[in-house]
């Protein structure tokens, strides 16, 4: 063995031949070098060590400590014999922790715990991650419980963060603040706290904690119910309220005739019955006003200085009969009352005192409602009194309909009682006489006036929010059943005092926020944005007069002879024979339908008692009426067409449109109308006077629609073929241009306006005489027109009259009757000379 000093191992021994222990512990013998000595992997000689056969004095290499940094940043390294180990420090892992570390392929990485550790902070805090840390920062409500942890914060605990009377809840991160059993937050919007506490509740301010006929006593924290004088409880082992209210034993009024000494409250042990008239007798009014006026004034007054009174029926039906009685209310007839004449009793006029006895009127009856009560409805009737009372909840499925006497009130109480602490009430009531007392006369018009109504009055006792929501609907009957009906208007009763300057009444009736829905003969609908006294009011330009004879007996002549003529031209539109040009479908059915129905309103009487036969007429006469102004709008259609092919210069083969068209339009709309309308409103037809579209509900527009709408267009129809003919009659070269005959063309053009309906606008303007009669002569000889200018005029025809009597010579045939042409034929030559001037060369 041969030892070679090397510089950084010390000494290389070697061996010839190798064996195990040849160098000693921790070394091993290569005999890829020759038998040479080394130490094994993670050893070294010591500098300067002379190994020996026994030992090669090998020791451990320290790496953590020779090489900085070895395992990389974030990391610890520990030595250990022979090697090291390298490890991620807290916080941190390998990039990828399946591999082993190395600091340069997988190397040490921060740990998100904000992310990987579940409810971190514990849930209720914010983290934030920090290299190889978090932090943690606690909602509000919750401290921090160690570095890394949040818990709640019991804000509940010692104390008074809710304030006096209150009670404090603690929830997670919160607390809830309530006030004691009869206290309530300062300003209840807002939950207690030291700033807003707990005071104590006035249950008394609750109208019905107590119930019924029981007086409320607060306290602080409670309160207390004792029931009313002459009042005990259902059960005396509990306090009084709604579900254990006070019961009462009796109540006093006066009889018919009597009235109470101490006014309208009874007070047991003080209060007489005395004689109203022993009560008039023996008051002293203050100069210039009567007894009368001066003790409705004082009953008024002392309901006014006591709003909240509950009084009984009795009480209520004695105190108006009396005013009743005082006012005078009754003792004049109708025809004063309208006239503002025959008024002797509390007032100077009807006006004055009938608007006391309304103010009373309303007074008692809202005394009428108890606040403590729910749902209640209630009738009174007396021989001057009919009122109806109802009371309703806000959730409550009653309809609020209220009738007094035959007129009913139509309003939405369940809206009110949603802006009145869930109940309203209302009240509707008429008064005997009243009319008599607050007359016709009292509207400011130049008509005639009449009361068609009872005088009725609506008010919503004791509730603070009193406006409406919708307006509320009045069904007013009339006195009498009405045969022509004038206007209806719908008024109530405007108090202002005394009399104006400028002449105006204060005190009147006024139409301002009501007006009419529906009328009829019996009844009238009256819609109004607000309460008050309200009335049915016609009004005529002129006295109701009796029937006109005479004007009867001129509509039945001139029916006769229009059917006479509508006969005669129906047989001469059947039976002669007429140029293939000329198209009489449409009127030959005008002439029918207007015959037909006219010979149905000339025989009304004979049919108008028998119900259903009156019925089947009426809609039968509905149909022919809405055919025969379709025909009407038909026939100034053709007429049309065939003056714009005139002015076109085209040759005219046939006037007009094909006949299934004609039949379509002429019969086929008015079946649909009619047939649309029985459906709609079957007892529609009949009537009492004449068979007809009885006038309900709108009802007669089945047959105004489509006449009026038929009007306006055959006067748009009539107005543009004249405005059309201008320059075609200007250059006719016929016999009747030649013959300069302008009287013969303007009586066609006049005939023309009859025959197409056009008169019957004067429909519109039955209020004087005259245009009655032009209305009657005009429309019942349409036949006649049609007769004269569509059959006299034409030559054909009257040749056909000459063969049929017989008269073969010409001569017999005036010459102006020679030389009239019909509309037809006219346009027919202006059609061929407006042709030769297109078709000569120029």
């Amino acid at each position: 063995m041969n030892n070679h000093p090397i510089d950084y191992m010390g000494y290389v021994t070697y061996h010839r031949n190798c064996v195990a222990d040849s160098c000693g512990p921790l070394a091993e013998c290569s005999t890829t070098k020759n038998g040479g000595c080394q130490c094994v992997s993670g050893y070294k000689i010591p500098p300067k060590h002379l190994p020996t056969n026994e030992s090669y004095g090998c020791q451990d290499i320290n790496e953590c400590e020779e090489t900085a940094n070895l395992c990389g940043p974030h990391s610890n390294c520990t030595n250990s014999p022979g090697v090291y180990n390298c490890s991620c420090l807290e916080g941190f892992v390998p990039s990828d922790p399946a591999l082993a570390l190395n600091p340069t392929r997988n190397p040490c990485t921060d740990v998100n715990e904000c992310v990987e550790i579940e409810k971190v902070c514990g849930g209720f805090g914010k983290c934030t991650n920090t290299p190889g840390n978090y932090t943690c920062t606690c909602y509000n409500g919750y401290k921090p419980d160690g570095p890394f942890d949040c818990q709640d914060i019991d804000e509940c605990f010692n104390s008074t963060i809710c304030g006096q009377e209150s009670v404090c809840t603690n929830t997670p991160g919160a607390h809830n603040c309530t006030c004691l059993l009869g206290f309530s937050p300062t300003n209840p919007v807002l939950d207690p706290s030291k700033a807003n506490p707990c005071i104590d509740i006035d249950e008394c301010l609750n109208k019905t904690v107590c119930g019924p006929d029981a007086n409320c006593t607060n306290s602080y924290a409670a309160h207390s119910c004792t029931c009313l004088f002459g009042y005990l409880l259902t059960s005396p082992d509990a306090i009084a309220s709604p579900l254990n209210p006070c019961l009462g034993t009796f109540h006093c009024s006066c009889v018919e005739e009597y009235y109470s000494s101490t006014g309208v409250l009874w007070e047991t042990d003080v209060t007489v019955c005395e004689s109203v008239d022993d009560v008039l007798a023996a008051i002293v009014p203050p100069e210039g006003q009567s007894k009368e006026m001066y003790f409705l004034n004082q009953m008024n007054q002392q309901l006014m200085e006591n709003p909240d009174i509950v009084l009984p029926e009795g009480s209520v039906t004695n105190s108006l009969s009396t005013a009743l009685k005082v006012s005078g209310a009754g003792t004049i007839s109708a025809q004063q009352a309208s006239t503002g004449q025959g008024w002797s009793g509390a007032g100077k006029d009807g006006g004055e005192s009938g608007s006391v006895v309304l103010k009373i009127s309303v007074l008692l009856v809202n005394a009428l409602v108890d606040p403590s009560q729910g749902r209640v409805n209630k009738t009174i009737h007396t021989p001057e009194l009919d009122i109806s009372l109802q009371v309703m909840e806000a959730n409550s499925t009653d309809t609020s309909s209220l009738s007094a006497r035959g007129n009913t009130m139509d309003i939405n109480l369940k809206a009110l009682a949603r802006n009145n602490n869930g109940t309203a009430s209302a009240v509707f009531l008429t008064v005997s006489g009243m009319e008599s007392l607050l007359g016709a006369s009292f509207l400011q018009t130049e008509n005639h006036t009449e009361m068609l109504s009872d005088v009725i009055t609506a008010t919503l006792p004791k509730i603070n929010h009193t406006q409406l929501s919708e307006p509320v609907n009045f069904t007013m009957s009339h006195k009498r059943r009405l045969a022509e009906p004038g206007l209806m208007t719908c008024v109530y009763w405007e108090d202002r005092g005394m009399e104006y300057e400028n002449g105006t009444k204060g005190r009147h009736w006024s139409v301002n926020g009501c007006w009419v829905v529906f009328s009829d003969e019996n009844y009238t609908v009256c819609s109004c944005s607000h309460l008050s006294t309200f009335a049915l009011i016609m009004q005529t330009g002129e006295t109701v007069s009796e029937d006109n004879p005479f004007l009867e007996w001129v509509n039945r002549m001139c029916v006769i002879v229009g059917l006479v003529f509508f006969a005669l031209a129906i047989l001469t539109f059947l039976l002669c024979s007429w140029n293939p040009k000329i198209n009489n479908t449409a009127r030959l059915h005008l002439c029918l339908c207007l015959f037909l129905s006219h010979l149905l309103l000339l025989l009304d009487y004979t049919y108008l008692t028998h119900k259903l036969v009156c019925s089947i007429m009426a809609g039968l006469l509905h149909f022919l009426v809405v055919a025969s102004f379709l025909w009407m709008l038909l026939e100034a259609l053709q007429l049309y067409l065939l003056v714009q092919r005139l002015s076109r210069i085209q040759v005219i083969q046939r006037e007009g449109l094909q006949k299934k068209y004609l039949f379509l339009i002429g019969y086929g709309i008015p079946l649909v109308i009619v047939g649309v309308s029985a459906a709609v409103k079957r007892d529609g037809y009949g009537g009492s006077k004449v068979c007809w579209l009885k006038p309900e509900q709108y009802f007669t527009w089945a047959v105004l629609g489509p006449v009026c709408t038929v009007l306006a267009l055959n006067w748009i129809l009539f107005c543009v073929t004249i405005w059309s003919l201008r320059p075609t009659l200007a250059n006719m070269k016929s016999d009747v241009s030649q013959s300069k005959d302008t009287r013969l063309i303007i009586f066609k053009i006049l005939a023309q306006f009859v025959i197409l309906g056009c008169t019957w606008v004067l429909g519109l303007f039955q209020s004087t005489m005259v245009f009655k009669y032009l209305f009657i002569v005009l429309n019942s000889q349409q036949g006649t027109f049609l007769y004269i200018v569509h059959c006299l005029f034409n030559k054909e025809v009257r040749d056909e009259y000459r063969k049929w009597l017989g008269c073969s010579s010409s001569s017999s045939t005036p010459d102006s009757m020679k030389e009239a042409p019909s509309v037809s034929e006219d346009l027919d030559k202006a059609g061929e000379e407006r042709q030769n001037k297109g078709t000569r060369p120029g």
